[in-house]
């Protein structure tokens, strides 16, 4: 089992890692939510320890932007005691909260019990991989889209993006939100970057790329995949 500690003190991290370590878990380590959700992008993370009071971004904001996407379970660590902090926390997506300093040994019943649940309620296995709308289909596990069982070839980026848009078919993304989800990034007029893709990922994945039948425009507000 993979486990991500997000902590900007290494004191922590390091201490935390130890006691994960002694148990069989392997550890991966980050100083704040950005490079915790770029771990998770590349790696196979199976439960997350994340602080709150962080640099660049801290762990309610990485806590949101993880939760778009990944059902990861999540235990949020805080130095403060109000209760303000642990409900926030819960109501954002994290699935349980410790209060600093804390007991190495709680926090590893803690882990423990969280990845029983997430491995016996079937989440970790049947995690889907495959997202479809009529003949598009997005294998995530091999990197793999068809178009009515033909193979389209995607740039990497142009994969994230047929992703995104893919998995929440129906759903309408402004061009600032797919720039910042796929490139992970603050969005500075973005509108010819994402034009261009969209552009290229529609004269692959579209009979007529002028008469879209997936990925389509939604006039002054953004695009979207057709749910069929």
């Amino acid at each position: 089992m993979n486990i991500l500690v997000c902590d900007d003190d290494k004191a922590i991290v390091d201490g935390i890692g130890i006691y994960l370590e002694n148990e069989g878990y392997q550890i991966f380590k980050a100083a704040d939510g950005i490079e915790a959700i770029d771990i998770i992008d590349h790696q196979e993370i199976h439960l997350i320890i994340m602080d709150i009071m962080m640099p660049k971004m801290d762990g309610i904001r990485a806590t949101m932007k993880i939760r778009e996407e990944n059902n990861i379970p999540l235990i949020m660590l805080s130095a403060k005691s109000e209760d303000y902090d642990k409900i926030l926390g819960l109501n954002i997506g994290a699935d349980d909260y410790m209060t600093k300093p804390f007991n190495p040994l709680e926090l590893i019943a803690r882990v423990k019990s969280q990845l029983r649940r997430y491995t016996t309620l079937g989440s970790l296995e049947a995690k889907s991989t495959v997202y479809r709308t009529g003949g598009l289909v997005i294998d995530d596990e091999s990197k793999c889209v068809t178009v009515d069982g033909e193979a389209v070839h995607l740039t990497p980026v142009q994969y994230k993006i047929v992703k995104l848009l893919t998995a929440n078919a129906g759903r309408v993304f402004s061009i600032e939100e797919i720039y910042e989800k796929v490139w992970n990034e603050p969005s500075f007029s973005p509108e010819n970057t994402v034009t261009v893709h969209i552009r290229k990922i529609r004269e692959k994945i579209e009979i007529n790329p002028k008469e879209p039948k997936y990925l389509k425009v939604v006039w002054g507000i953004g695009y979207k995949v057709e749910k069929i």
